[in-house]
C-alpha cells in the first residue's frame, strides 16, 4: 500500500467542473490506461445509471476500489454518457500532486475530503451535488485500495450517511447506484510475476526459489515477512494459519495504541479503529502546536507508522490466494508486496487486461419525513450487492473461459 501523510489538510480543493476540460483530458486518461495495458473496458447494465440520471434523480455512484486506475476505467462511462462525474477524492492525492495535476483533477470534477475528521466543506459539496446537480457523484466506500478484486473489503458507512442526509432535505429522489469493477488478465502474467518474485526474494536476501511453484513462492514471502514483523513487535514468530496470525498482530498493535491514547475499543472494524487512533494523534498535534517537544513529535510519527502497518496487515486477508490461486490473485498479492517491500508507488503491469464495469439497480433513499433508514442497513445492502455482482462476473468469466477452451480443443 502507499503510505500517505495524515494531519490537518493545508487547504480544501473544491471541484471546478469544466466540460471542455473533462473532454480534453480524455486523451490523457486513455494514454494512462494504454500504458497499464488495459485494452478493453466493457460496460454492463448501464441502463440502471442512465435511467436514474434521465429521471433527474440525485445519483451517487458507489464502486469497489481494488486497483490503481479503476477510477479512470469508471470515467470511460462518463465519456460514453457525455456527462462528467464529480469524484470525492482523498486530500492526500491533491497534497502529493503538482499544481497542474490538482487543477486538472478539480476541472474534471474531483474535490478533496478529509477522511479522518468531520469534513464539513466536503460534506456540503457532496450534498449539494446530490440535491441539485445533474451530474452524479462518485464515492469509493472502501476508502483505500486493498488489491483484492474478487473480495470486497468491509465498506465504511460514510457514503450511505451522505446519501441519507442529502435525501432528507432534497426536493428530488436520491439514489445510490452500486457498481462492480472487475479486471482480468488476457495473457498469462506468470513470466512477469516470476521476475517480480525474484526481485522481492533478493530484497529479503534470499536466493530466488525458482524450483518452487509461483504460488508457494508468494506464500513463503508472505510468511517470511509476517514472521519478521512478529519478531519485531512480539519478540517471536507465531505459528498457525496466516489469517489468524495477521489478525492477532494487527489487533495487538491497535490495542497498544488504544490503551496509550485512552481510546475505548467500540469500533468492530480495523479501519475504523485505525481512524480513531489517527484522529487522537492529530488532535494532540493540533493542541500542542509549536510547543510540542522533539520526543513528542517522534512518538506521534512512530504511532502513525504503526497505524500504517496495521492498515497494511488488514489489506492481506491471509486466505485470499489459497482460496483461488488465479492469475489475478497471484498478481494482486505480488502487486501489494511490490508496494510494501520494494516501495513502489504503483505496481508493474504484467500483461494485457480487460476490465468489466457492471451497474446494479439503484438503492433509493427515503425522502423527507418518510421512515428513516439506517446508514448501517444501507451499507450492508450496498456491500451485498457489489459482492454479488463480483461473484456473478467471475462465474460468467470462468464459464466463458471454459467454453472458449473447449472450442479450441474441438478444433484441434
Amino acid at each position: 500500500m502507499n503510505d500517505q501523510p495524515y494531519g490537518i489538510p493545508e487547504k480544501h480543493w473544491p471541484a471546478k467542473l469544466t466540460y471542455w476540460w473533462f473532454r480534453a483530458a480524455r486523451k490523457l486518461r486513455l494514454k494512462a490506461l494504454k500504458k497499464q495495458q488495459i485494452t478493453d473496458i466493457r460496460i454492463e447494465q448501464i441502463e440502471h445509471l442512465k435511467s436514474a440520471l434521465d429521471a433527474g434523480q440525485g445519483v451517487m455512484i458507489a464502486p469497489n476500489h481494488s486497483f490503481h486506475w479503476d477510477s479512470y476505467c469508471l470515467l470511460s462511462v462518463a465519456d460514453r454518457l457525455q456527462t462528467p462525474f464529480y469524484v470525492m477524492t482523498a486530500w492526500q492525492v491533491f497534497s502529493q500532486s503538482s499544481w497542474f495535476e490538482c487543477e486538472s483533477m478539480q476541472r474534471c470534477g474531483c474535490f478533496s475530503v478529509d477522511r479522518e475528521n468531520t469534513d464539513i466543506q466536503s460534506m456540503k459539496t457532496a450534498m449539494d451535488i446530490l440535491q441539485n446537480r445533474k451530474e452524479p457523484l462518485v464515492v469509493f466506500p472502501e476508502g483505500d485500495i486493498y488489491h483484492t478484486n474478487d473480495r470486497l473489503t468491509a465498506i465504511r458507512d460514510g457514503a450511505a450517511a451522505i446519501a441519507l442526509m442529502a435525501a432528507r432535505k432534497s426536493q428530488r429522489p436520491v439514489v445510490i447506484v452500486p457498481v462492480a469493477i472487475k479486471r482480468w488478465y488476457d495473457d498469462d502474467p506468470t513470466p512477469s510475476l516470476t521476475r517480480l518474485a525474484d526481485t522481492i526474494e533478493q530484497r529479503l536476501f534470499w536466493k530466488p526459489q525458482s524450483n518452487l511453484p509461483l504460488v508457494d513462492r508468494i506464500l513463503n514471502i508472505a510468511n517470511g515477512l509476517l514472521s519478521l514483523k512478529e519478531i519485531e513487535r512480539l519478540g517471536h514468530a507465531r505459528q498457525g494459519p496466516l489469517p489468524e496470525r495477521i489478525g492477532f498482530l494487527a489487533d495487538s498493535i491497535l490495542s497498544f495504541a488504544e490503551s496509550k491514547y485512552q481510546i475505548p475499543t467500540t469500533k468492530p472494524l480495523i479501519p475504523e479503529r485505525i481512524k480513531e487512533v489517527r484522529k487522537k494523534i492529530i488532535q494532540q498535534q493540533v493542541d500542542a502546536g509549536n510547543q510540542a517537544s522533539l520526543q513528542q513529535r517522534i512518538e506521534w510519527n512512530t504511532d502513525m507508522q504503526d497505524m500504517f502497518l496495521a492498515t497494511q496487515l488488514y489489506s492481506y486477508p491471509g486466505d485470499y490466494l489459497q482460496e483461488n490461486p488465479s492469475w489475478e490473485r497471484q498478481a494482486e498479492t505480488l502487486d501489494k508486496l511490490q508496494e510494501d517491500v520494494l516501495g513502489a508507488s504503483y505496481p508493474s503491469s504484467h500483461g494485457r487486461k480487460t476490465v468489466s464495469i457492471r451497474f446494479c439497480e439503484p438503492i433509493a433513499m427515503p425522502i423527507g419525513k418518510e421512515k428513516k433508514a439506517s446508514s448501517d442497513g444501507i451499507t450492508a445492502e450496498l456491500q451485498q450487492r457489489i459482492q454479488s455482482m463480483l461473484d456473478a462476473m467471475n462465474l460468467n468469466h470462468q464459464t466463458n473461459h471454459r467454453v472458449s477452451a473447449q472450442r479450441v480443443q474441438d478444433r484441434v
